[in-house]
């Protein structure tokens, strides 16, 4: 009966900034590990950044100062800010959640597209 549904996404100009929003389905939303995914074609799918339950964030490297993850635990909401976007952030990003004590995300969104142009 999980359900994580994405919005958000669209065409923006390097430099530019977008802001994606998943809405969370979940029961205990606030225990749950929230991350953000992306891939683009021919890639494998990466995780962009994390946020646990207490709020400890995490970034792929080439993100951390530009995105920003957050969570609404009273609406089950969470989100990424993405600022300065580089053609290279471009691809489909996808909202997932895992319990803190697993490695595996079980539970993920259907996507909403980020395309960055130059």
């Amino acid at each position: 009966q999980v359900r994580l549904v994405e919005s958000g996404g669209g065409l923006v100009q390097a430099g530019g900034s977008l802001r994606l929003s998943c809405a969370a389905s979940l029961s205990l939303f606030r225990i749950y590990t929230m991350g953000w995914f992306r891939q683009a074609p021919g890639q494998q799918r990466e995780l962009v950044a994390s946020i646990t339950g207490p709020g400890a964030t995490d970034y792929l490297n080439s993100v951390e100062g530009r995105f920003t993850i957050s969570r609404d635990n009273q609406n089950n909401t969470v989100s990424l800010q993405m600022n300065s976007l580089k053609v290279e952030d471009t691809g489909l990003y996808y909202c997932a959640a895992k319990s803190a004590w697993n490695d595996d995300w079980p539970s993920w969104g259907q996507g909403t597209q980020v395309t960055v142009s130059s």
